[in-house]
Parts: C-alpha cells; sequence; structure tokens
C-alpha cells in the first residue's frame, strides 16, 4: 500500500528539500517505487531535478490547496510519495497533512528553528484529533555540528512538543549542497559515504516508523 510522507517546516532553509530528495532517492534504491511531488512554488525540488535532467527521480510539482485531492491520482503504482513541503503557506501545509502518512519535520538545533515549530505543530494535532491520531509526524534534526552542546540539547526541547524525535540526523556537511547543485544525492556521490549513512539511517528510522 502506497505511504506519503510530507517533509514540512514553516522556516525557510530548515532542509526540508535536502531531506526530501535525499530520503526519496534512499527509498527507490532499496528498491521501492518512489514520486518526489514539489508542493512549494519556489520549485527547489523541480530545480534539482532540472540540474541533472531529471535522471535521478521522477518529480511532479503540485504547488496548489487542492494537493490533497490531486495526489491521489498519482499514488497509483507507487510505493512511496514525498511531499517537499512549502514555507509559511498555510494553505499548502494543511493540504499536505490532510493526505500524509507520516510527516517528517526538519528543525536545525537554534532556538528559532525550535520556536518556528509552534504553528505547524498545533496544526497537525488538531488534525490528529479529529482523525484518530493521523498522520504520525516526528522531528528530524538537520545540520548538526557534531560535538556541540547545542546539537545534544535540541533533542530534549523538541520532546517538548510532545513529538518523536528521530535518533538518525543529517550532520553539516558540504556535500549536501555540493551534491544538490549538479541535481545528486549523498547516495550517489562516492566521497559521501558519511552522508549516505546518515540518509539510509533516517530511511531505516521511517520505515519502522510506519
Amino acid at each position: 500500500m502506497s505511504k506519503i510522507i510530507a517533509i514540512l517546516n514553516q522556516k525557510g532553509g530548515a532542509g526540508k528539500t535536502t531531506l526530501a530528495t535525499n530520503l526519496a532517492r534512499a527509498l527507490q534504491l532499496n528498491g521501492n517505487q518512489v514520486l518526489l511531488v514539489d508542493s512549494d512554488p519556489q520549485g527547489s525540488s523541480r530545480d534539482w531535478n532540472a540540474a541533472s535532467d531529471a535522471g535521478l527521480l521522477p518529480v511532479v510539482g503540485l504547488d496548489r490547496p487542492t494537493l490533497a485531492k490531486d495526489i491521489q491520482a498519482l499514488i497509483e503504482n507507487r510505493d512511496f510519495l514525498i511531499i517537499d513541503g512549502a514555507p509559511q503557506i498555510a494553505e499548502l501545509a494543511v493540504a499536505a497533512i490532510k493526505c500524509a502518512d507520516v510527516i517528517l519535520i526538519p528543525v536545525q538545533p537554534s532556538p528559532y528553528d525550535i520556536w518556528a515549530c509552534d504553528d505547524l505543530v498545533e496544526i497537525i494535532k488538531a488534525r490528529q484529533e479529529v482523525t484518530d491520531g493521523k498522520p504520525k509526524a516526528a522531528f528530524v534534526i538537520s545540520r548538526v555540528i557534531k560535538n556541540t552542546k547545542l546539537s545534544k540539547e535540541i533533542g530534549e526541547a523538541l520532546e517538548g512538543y510532545g513529538l518523536p524525535v528521530f535518533k538518525s540526523f543529517t550532520s553539516q556537511r558540504v556535500v549536501y549542497p555540493q551534491s544538490a547543485a549538479i541535481g545528486s544525492t549523498v547516495l550517489d556521490v562516492e566521497a559521501a559515504t558519511e552522508a549516505a549513512t546518515e540518509i539510509k539511517a533516517i530511511m531505516q528510522e521511517l520505515k519502522e516508523f510506519l
């Protein structure tokens, strides 16, 4: 049965597209039929896809409030649909929340990024209250700077929102933007073994979370 994974954060620069493209590619390489859905009017995932002449993943743009309805036509023969969410557009975020099975919220280890999650978490919890706890939602910490006190504390701060925090995370590594610039992923770059391990760990944790 198809699963819809929405990657949402209303703050720009949280690492949504990085997580969406790399996670979609990891699932594809793991033997799944995957479609990446770009719901951001800025079209970051579509730009990424164009940089490789659409060489890695099928990507479609659905940046309208009818996303929840429109996406149903794309589910057939897909194991996973990954939605790269739009920042700061409540209507599109709500549409993604309505159709998702799981929401992943990438958040950087900074107090501002943690505080910026308030509105999104409220919308998700309001939806869960009327739909018997669906969709499931969890935080994924992004751009961790290893061995810093702040990176250790963010998990505790996020737990205050009452949503799980994945143990897996992405680190601050130059290979993430470098691979994105050529329409690739860390799973396709030879020198990116540590970053690829991070993405595979997130994929595995997602599968267990489902």
